[in-house]
């Protein structure tokens, strides 16, 4: 073989490699892109599951079950857990429970303390955890509980949207 032959098939064979190299690294940058996750404006999110929170406050203090079902997810497979009694399944079962709720009790008032909310990787859900101090009337008669939080909420097209709540009251 002569050297000028030797050349051109050394030749042939460096594009060779370097057209493997670039298909290569394409095909790695491509991976990278789309693996990257979204960035999500952190203190935004906080900030918008914070007003959701209020609102929702806000909704039982005043009452209003149209805030209230604006908020909360209207879900046939939602379990929820008040202060008391058995897990409230489904939308239907909650709006029940809070229409009850508000034959009940008049009055009533909300400090939130404590709060801490939480954001996933991806921005699609958060959780937060608070604490409660609920004042209110029964009757005739002055009600007040400490109430311990936790929160679910789901982002939507919509919003956030509070897809699981716990409410309970320390032993003693």
């Amino acid at each position: 073989m002569s050297l000028v032959h030797m050349y051109y098939r050394i030749r042939s064979w460096e594009e060779e490699v370097t057209m493997k190299y670039v298909a290569l690294m394409s095909v790695f940058v491509l991976l990278a892109i789309t693996c990257v996750r979204p960035t999500i404006d952190l203190e935004a999110e906080i900030a918008a599951v914070e007003i959701v929170l209020d609102e929702y406050v806000k909704s039982v203090e005043t009452e209003d079950m149209e805030l209230y079902g604006k908020l909360v997810m209207h879900d046939t497979t939602m379990v929820n857990f008040g202060g008391f009694g058995k897990p409230i399944v489904g939308w239907t079962a909650l709006e029940k429970v809070m229409d009850g709720q508000n034959e009940m009790l008049s009055e009533t008032k909300i400090e939130v303390s404590g709060l801490q909310i939480h954001i996933s990787a991806d921005g699609k859900l958060a959780w937060a955890t608070c604490l409660w101090d609920l004042k209110a009337m029964m009757a005739e008669n002055p009600v007040e509980l400490p109430v311990r939080c936790t929160w679910v909420l789901e982002k939507h097209e919509a919003g956030w949207k509070i897809v699981h709540f716990h409410k309970s009251m320390p032993a003693g």
